[in-house]
């Protein structure tokens, strides 16, 4: 088939063009703008547009099937063009859904965890040798790909609450239509989509009335809220909570138990031992064995950026998560602090998307970083000019996150001269953002630990 893709540059869609062409489509592509490392692996597959920004010459007679990604807008030129011509538009995750509709669908939702959760899944089922295809928001180790479409039975999906095109207004998750699924969690977030909490919960419990006949779902022990949602659908599906791993925890060091032996982990934090307690109790639907299920998870790392270790040194960690939403940072800044409660905790956060550089929704920060020594937010002017948003205020800031002590940088060069100013022995270093701290060197922190 012949497929273009508008918006090819954003993270699930140029890997999505990519296991198109291994899949033997004939794909091309365009954007306003591409950055690395969609830039690199698209061009090293003979995908990157020859030009930069929208032409209407990219909608040729050829053309099949046009997927829309998020990024592009409702008036796009191409987009308007394909249309005209009655060339057929669906946004990636209809696209997904009907890639998947004859096969069996396990669907990972919620707030938080859900690529770490589907990372886990993923990984086990290729130590099982299992056949499966998969999306993941994140670059997982033994996938070449975020996105794989075989002719496979079962399909991994990590499920975006978040819209699905400029012209499919309703969330990616209402497409799938999973027969298993996991709810995470839910906790406010994307509020220029959802403006309040109740739209937003309103997103899962769109989910869970579309749900088919015969699904189960399980969702995370708790979440009061998550509870009642579940409960309250008298729908064609089976319920089940499930809870946290309990585990052993010494100075560096984490420890589960499954049929009485001791499982040795390289992720920790509450939080992930609940994820992978969901995706155990999704694995053993699957059919996986607790043997396989154990030598699996002793071997699992975290996907890129989910408290991804950068530097380790005697005494010191540097740690990078993808953690933005409030609820992310509080998981992950505990999680830290409890595995190392001896070491200083330098946590920083930086106020990257729509949401959190939001006046009305920093509130929801408050206490987030209580668990850490010294608490940093980064945050750059000129990403609120971009969005077209009003100043924050320092006072505003400190505030919100309920810490007086709060150290507030908008400038990137004075906040990497303020850490590399820091003595790093025993001392870890906590990075959480969406974005890239304004180009901050990640890994500054080996020129103090020597």
């Amino acid at each position: 088939m012949r497929i273009h893709l508008i918006a090819i540059g954003g993270s699930v869609m140029h890997n999505l063009a990519i296991s198109l062409q291994k899949a033997g489509h004939t794909v091309s592509g365009s954007d306003d703008e591409i950055y690395d490392p969609a830039r690199t692996r698209l061009e090293q597959q003979g995908l990157l547009p020859r030009e930069m920004g929208w032409n209407e010459a990219s909608i040729t007679d050829e053309i099949e099937l046009v997927i829309l990604g998020m990024h592009a807008r409702k008036d796009n030129p191409e987009l308007s063009l394909a249309v005209d011509r009655g060339i057929r538009v669906v946004s990636f995750p209809e696209f997904i859904a009907e890639h998947s509709a004859d096969k069996r669908r396990v669907v990972v939702a919620g707030s938080h965890g859900k690529t770490t959760t589907t990372s886990i899944i993923m990984h086990v089922l290729k130590h099982a040798h299992a056949a499966f295809d998969y999306l993941v928001g994140a670059q997982l180790e033994g996938f070449d790909t975020m996105v794989g479409l075989t002719d496979a039975p079962l399909m991994i999906i990590e499920g975006d609450e978040y819209l699905s095109s400029a012209i499919d207004l309703v969330p990616k998750i209402w497409h799938y239509r999973p027969q298993l699924a996991i709810l995470t969690g839910i906790a406010w977030d994307h509020m220029n989509v959802f403006p309040t909490k109740k739209d937003y919960i309103a997103a899962f419990a769109g989910f869970l009335q579309r749900m088919p006949d015969g699904s189960h779902v399980y969702y995370a022990d708790g979440d009061q809220g998550l509870k009642e949602l579940v409960l309250h659908y008298e729908g064609p599906y089976k319920s089940t909570v499930y809870r946290a791993f309990e585990a052993e925890t010494t100075q560096g060091s984490v420890h589960i138990k499954i049929d009485d032996k001791p499982v040795p982990l390289q992720i920790f934090g509450a939080h992930n031992l609940a994820n992978l307690k969901g995706a155990y109790q999704i694995l053993q639907e699957l059919g996986v064995s607790d043997a396989t299920f154990t030598a699996a998870i002793t071997t699992f790392q975290g996907a890129a950026k989910r408290l991804q270790t950068l530097v380790k040194k005697p005494g010191h960690l540097t740690l990078q998560d993808f953690a933005h939403a409030p609820s992310k940072v509080r998981a992950t800044v505990a999680a830290v602090r409890d595995l190392y409660p001896s070491r200083s905790l330098t946590a920083c956060v930086e106020l990257h998307t729509y949401s959190s550089l939001n006046q009305d929704f920093l509130p929801e920060y408050k206490d987030a970083m209580a668990a850490c020594d010294q608490a940093i937010v980064f945050y750059s002017r000129h990403t609120l000019a971009m969005k077209k948003m009003p100043p924050l205020e320092l006072t505003t800031i400190k505030q919100a996150f309920g810490r007086q002590d709060l150290i507030v940088f908008d400038d990137a060069k004075a906040f990497e001269n303020f850490l590399r100013e820091q003595s790093w022995i025993d001392h870890n270093l906590l990075l959480m953002s969406s974005g890239t701290f304004g180009g901050l060197d990640l890994y500054l922190a080996e020129e103090t630990t020597e």
